[in-house]
């Protein structure tokens, strides 16, 4: 591949390890092309990671969208990679004003970002379409029925992410409690098993290239520590299905699932998104850069739905960047 490929990986943060993974692929491919990095913070370790970094409004801000279009513009991005929750309905919204200056956005439709990022709406899609679910309801449904819910319970944000607010609830007083702090939120029951992250790949046709399940052996902030790929085919044929039933699904996604010992799956999320164990599916052979660079540029895919390593183990350390505060102002 000889056209020059540049990839703008928004919201960039502490994803080093990630912009390692398009960089290695990149260059594996013999393509020229930058990895660059866009993010609120001056200061986030991966800004001096990447070729060339922006700061940029926090997506939240009005200037948002006209800031990374302009970036897209002058530094002719290929491809922009979303990487949080909060951005993603902002980038689905606005993949036409993307598109029309040349530039791919890795997300998929606003109502498949929609179904991921509201856990009352994923599991009434589910339960709809015929996955298997956790049993969940509101707090109010609990406490109305404490007898008919099984205790502890899981209590979290409606829409939140990386473990934020997270709980468990062992009566129906210490519910009460967590709805003074957090007023929209959900209870889930305790699915039984281990939990699973399936790191999966859509094409822009809808179809499921690739699922490479890794079961969390460690969490820390919400974020895999410790995790092995497991190669268990009904849990990657389901989750297959799963992304491949979402409206217009592309892109990049991880999926959270529990699997019992009896080999019962419950679903408990869809993040249509990069999830922050993908390095371990990369370096099992899970090559998800490469591919969707392949489709950017029409080449013939080489990717595979499983030729990918088993029982490989990830373990996690704490690294650092060092800098002048000349280089970057105050971190803090």
């Amino acid at each position: 591949m000889s056209a020059e490929i540049n990839v703008l990986i928004s919201s960039v943060g502490r994803r080093g390890q990630l912009v390692h993974c398009w960089k290695q692929s990149l260059a594996a491919l013999g393509a020229s092309g930058r990895i660059l990095g866009a993010d609120c913070s001056r200061s986030a370790p991966a800004a001096f990671l990447v070729d060339q970094f922006f700061a940029v409004p926090a997506c939240t801000n009005s200037d948002f969208v006209a800031s990374i279009l302009e970036i897209c513009r002058a530094q002719r991005i290929s491809l922009v990679i979303p990487t949080i929750d909060t951005e993603l309905p902002i980038y689905a919204a606005h993949r036409p004003a993307f598109e029309a200056q040349g530039t791919k956005v890795a997300v998929s439709s606003p109502k498949a970002v929609a179904i991921g990022g509201d856990k009352t709406i994923t599991r009434d899609w589910l339960v709809t379409h015929g996955f298997p679910a956790v049993r969940q309801g509101t707090p109010e449904e609990i406490l109305n029925n404490p007898a008919g819910w099984r205790f502890p319970l899981i209590f979290k944000p409606r829409c939140g992410s990386a473990s934020i607010g997270v709980r468990h609830i062992h009566s129906p007083e210490m519910l009460k409690l967590a709805c003074a702090d957090e007023s929209d939120a959900i209870v889930q029951e305790l699915a039984a098993g281990v939990e699973h992250t399936v790191n999966l790949l859509v094409s822009q046709s809808g179809r499921c290239v690739c699922s490479v399940p890794h079961r969390r052996c460690e969490v820390r902030g919400g974020e895999v520590s410790k995790g092995v790929t497991v190669k268990h085919r009904p849990l990657m044929d389901l989750a297959a299905r799963i992304v491949e039933a979402l409206p217009d699904a592309s892109g990049p996604f991880n999926l959270q699932a529990f699997l019992s010992p009896s080999a019962e799956i419950q679903v408990i999320e869809i993040n249509p998104r990069f999830g922050g164990g993908f390095p371990l599916a990369y370096q099992a052979g899970a090559d998800f850069p490469r591919w969707m660079i392949e489709e950017l540029w029409g080449c013939p895919s080489t990717a595979s739905f499983d030729d990918w390593e088993d029982s490989l183990a990830m373990l996690r350390y704490d690294t650092a960047v060092f800098r002048s505060l000349r280089d970057m102002g105050s971190p803090c």
